[in-house]
């Protein structure tokens, strides 16, 4: 009976361990590549290794997307101390073929294909020689990293390379299955996930199906476009309504959390650094002195709102792609549907909503009035059209003189600087209410 128990533990503790040294990793990319994809890649990789695990099998089935995406996975990838092997299952086109190339091993289901990795623009049209140029070289010099053809490599990019017995010098080269291990790109040729893995003596058993988690769907959903967009939207309105009310509340609270979490998904996922985020800082500082410290409008608050701008732009592209003019283009667009859309609802909010019943709510509507036998404080509806100068910088708030006399006075907002003329536009009981002539 003993033996029968110290058979079983062993068994049991050969079993754990060699689940944990001599594991598979299983990743899957499929659909669109983009930069979300990225943090997951990487954090496989790096548990994978920790795990001492014998491969990582990556899953391709793709038609391609963002080529900064693909080349910082296709780093990550070719940086692995741990076996990576490429499974086409259907097709690793344009990015895809980039990454499928950066594995050790690439295995291909029969009847699947990979290539066609031409730099094209939404609308599919061929992108010019500086795209493909850098497209090129990067598909060669991975090619050469992992002792595959580099011509083919190129010929997946620019028609004009001719592969003897592949095509003519008019065709993008996109290997089928057949082609690809005749070739030297494709390692195997199988039938099934389960054949691959005897190819290769692994034990299915020990195979651990990755899946995104909820930190890493949640940095590419801030990642999307219009997601990215709202976060910068709501943060200028929030900073904008922060500066126009005294201390501190909700909104200045509101436009902290969505430039954080804009900042940070953009850090994330490698647009942003720690340069756009003081940039970002500096900007703000040099906005909040122009208000508070130095009178009226001039270079601080210029530069504040130009660095603010510039910092939002450059953690909306890879500084890496600078010559990628879709992304920028499209980092353009998000820019300024953000600033577009933020000034539309902080007019509408001035112009609205005072009027509404919900602001109604917290203010008090009740009046009393003279004829009600009502008085508290002196009433001056005699100086409305009167004209004196501002004692004080208005800031809206201040002291102004007219006739001889100082008045506590305030403005529709504006800020009027101190000896500038003013005039009394109404009053609204004690309340002076002037504007600048």
């Amino acid at each position: 009976m003993r033996n029968i128990v110290r058979l079983f533990f062993v068994f049991l503790m050969s079993t754990i361990l060699y689940s944990q040294t001599g594991g598979v990793f299983h990743a899957k990319i499929e659909g669109e590549i983009d930069l979300g994809l990225t943090p997951y890649i990487k954090r496989v990789i790096k548990d994978a290794e920790n795990a001492g695990a014998k491969a990582i099998i990556f899953e391709i089935n793709t038609f391609g997307g963002r080529v900064d995406a693909a080349t910082q996975i296709k780093d990550a990838i070719l940086e692995s101390k741990v076996l990576t092997i490429a499974y086409i299952n259907k097709r690793a086109i344009s990015a895809g073929a980039l990454i499928a190339l950066s594995c050790k091993k690439i295995v291909m289901v029969k009847g699947s294909s990979m290539g066609a990795t031409t730099v094209v623009d939404q609308t599919g049209e061929k992108q010019s020689e500086k795209y493909q140029s850098y497209m090129r070289s990067e598909m060669r010099s991975t090619a050469e990293r992992n002792g595959r053809r580099t011509d083919i490599a190129e010929g997946m990019v620019d028609e004009r390379i001719v592969v003897e017995g592949l095509v003519d010098s008019t065709q993008l080269i996109t290997l089928t299955s057949d082609e690809a291990r005749k070739f030297g790109y494709a390692d195997t040729v199988v039938s099934s996930f389960v054949e691959m893995l005897k190819a290769y003596n692994l034990d299915e058993r020990v195979v651990t199906v990755t899946e995104t988690n909820w930190a890493e769907d949640f940095v590419r959903f801030l990642g999307n476009p219009i997601v990215s967009s709202l976060l910068m939207m709501i943060g200028m309105i929030g900073m904008y309504t922060e500066i126009k009310t005294p201390g501190w509340g909700v909104a200045g609270t509101v436009a902290l959390i969505a430039f954080a979490l804009f900042f940070g998904s953009a850090v994330i996922l490698e647009l942003a650094s720690m340069l756009e985020i003081l940039i970002f800082i500096f900007g703000v500082i040099l906005l909040l002195v122009e208000i508070f410290v130095i009178p009226g409008f001039g270079i601080a608050g210029i530069g504040g709102i130009l660095l603010i701008v510039i910092s939002l732009f450059l953690a909306l592209i890879d500084t890496t792609f600078y010559f990628d003019t879709e992304l920028i283009f499209v980092a353009i667009i998000q820019l300024a549907a953000a600033l577009g859309g933020g000034l539309i609802i902080i007019a509408m909010l001035l112009k609205y909503l005072p009027k509404s019943s919900t602001f109604h709510q917290f203010i008090l509507d009740d009046a009393t009035s003279r004829s009600e036998g009502f008085v508290s404080n002196p009433e001056h509806s005699e100086l409305t059209g009167e004209e004196g100068e501002a004692l004080t910088d208005l800031r809206p708030s201040g002291i102004v003189v007219i006739k001889s006399k100082r008045y506590d006075v305030v403005t529709e907002g504006d800020y009027i600087q101190k000896g500038s003329r003013i005039k009394v536009s109404r009053v609204e009981g004690v309340k002076i209410i002037v504007q600048k002539m």
